[in-house]
């Protein structure tokens, strides 16, 4: 037996164990079972919102413009109690002895006034009367009815036949019918007692209390009796409950009306104040836009490579120029007006000349030049000034322009 020599069997060795690592080894079945499974890999985070851009003041303005819009439109209104009606509670009346109207029977006859009334006629009524009342207390009301409506037709002036035959209509409580011939007596004779009493106690049986009440009074008033004032003693009791009731309602009226004209005017007030704030917005909203200062002054005051000199001068003259100027401006512009440039680079040509720096807080702080500024004959004047030096000239000579160059200038010149 010859042993080996380890370098012959090394080369063998290396590569089996080179095989052992390259190629996996299977799982037990044990280790299967018994180790866990390997959790899942996490997932990647999610990538970073990117940040909203920023917010410009136009934006700004168009978000409150739609607001207001919103605001403006008609919503759909919600229930108000204002706008409900009033509904008024039951009254609780005596209605005892009121009876169910008698139209549905044909009316009776009515006497001709036209014509012409004689003796024989007025007696032959008279004796129709005279047999109506003995009808009556006979308790024949339909006869009595009938005598009576003869009576009429031969003497159709007495107010005391109507009268007579309404107290018939009464009884047999018929009040449409006792009305006719109550009016009929009363348009005959205005002061008939008769006539508004019957009238009074017909109103009264068709629950027309206040008409009742006051008709009853009238007959009282011209020829008391014991009848009229029972009568008024059930049917004043209704008459007041009906006439608190509507004095309370005509009242509650009254003052929901009032509040609903103030509630009206209030919103009308709103509307026409959330207009104004609308439009004062909007008009902030294009001088920011527009560049220019609040109340004017758009683009600034800007002298772009110097104004090539200013002929003629200011009042005072002003020989020379704005040598150096102000370079490069305000960087930015100034908050909403003079933005970016109010600087005089390369200056106006010649001698002299102002000072390299201005002092804008002495111009921004000048009461007398912000009002200018949100003058429009002022701005315009400035901008043609500014489109066109030559045009200097022409408005020196305006009181309202004149002054104000002149103080811009010497304020630029350093002059307080």
């Amino acid at each position: 037996w010859i042993r080996p020599s380890w370098a012959s069997c090394a080369p063998s060795w290396r590569r089996a164990r080179r095989t052992r690592r390259s190629s996996p080894t299977p799982p037990s079945p044990s280790s299967a079972t018994t180790s866990p499974p390997s959790a899942p890999p996490s997932p990647p985070p999610p990538p970073p919102e990117p940040s909203p851009p920023p917010r410009s003041d136009d934006d700004e303005d168009e978000e409150e413009e739609g607001e207001d819009d919103q605001d403006m439109r008609d919503p759909t209104p919600e229930p108000d109690e204002l706008d409900e009606d009033i509904v008024e509670s039951d009254l609780e009346l005596d209605n005892d002895g009121v009876v169910h109207p008698d139209h549905d029977d044909a009316p009776q006859k009515m006497g001709d006034s036209s014509v012409e009334v004689t003796e024989e006629s007025r007696d032959a009524s008279q004796e129709a009367k005279g047999q109506a009342m003995e009808a009556m207390s006979e308790g024949k009301l339909e006869e009595a009815v009938e005598h009576l409506t003869k009576a009429i037709l031969l003497n159709p002036t007495s107010a005391i036949m109507y009268g007579t035959r309404a107290s018939v209509f009464i009884k047999m409580k018929k009040p449409a019918a006792a009305i006719r011939d109550a009016n009929a007596a009363l348009e005959i004779n205005p002061d008939s007692a008769k006539g508004y009493k019957t009238r009074g106690m017909a109103n009264a049986m068709l629950g027309k209390w206040e008409e009742a009440a006051r008709d009853l009074h009238a007959a009282s008033n011209i020829d008391y009796d014991d009848e009229i004032n029972a009568v008024l003693k059930k049917v004043e009791p209704n008459a007041h409950k009906i006439v608190e009731h509507r004095r309370k309602y005509d009242r509650l009226r009254k003052e929901r009306a009032e509040k609903k004209a103030e509630r009206d005017r209030l919103r009308r007030r709103a509307e026409a104040q959330a207009a104004y704030e609308k439009a004062k917005r909007k008009e902030q909203s294009s001088s920011r836009s527009s560049g220019g200062m609040p109340g004017g002054m758009p683009g600034g005051f800007p002298f772009p490579g110097g104004m090539g000199g200013m002929p003629g001068g200011f009042p005072g003259g002003m020989p020379g120029g704005f040598p150096g100027g102000m370079g490069g401006g305000f960087p930015g512009g100034m908050g909403g007006g003079m933005p970016a440039g109010m600087g005089m680079g390369g200056g106006m040509p010649g001698a002299g000349g102002a000072p390299g720096n201005v002092d804008m807080g002495d111009i921004l702080n000048d009461p007398d030049l912000m009002a200018a500024f949100g003058d429009p004959e002022v701005m315009a004047a400035l901008q043609d000034v500014m489109s066109n030096p030559a045009n200097l000239a022409k408005h020196q000579a305006n009181p309202k322009v004149g002054p104000i160059i002149a103080k811009m200038m010497a304020k630029m010149n350093g002059n307080r």
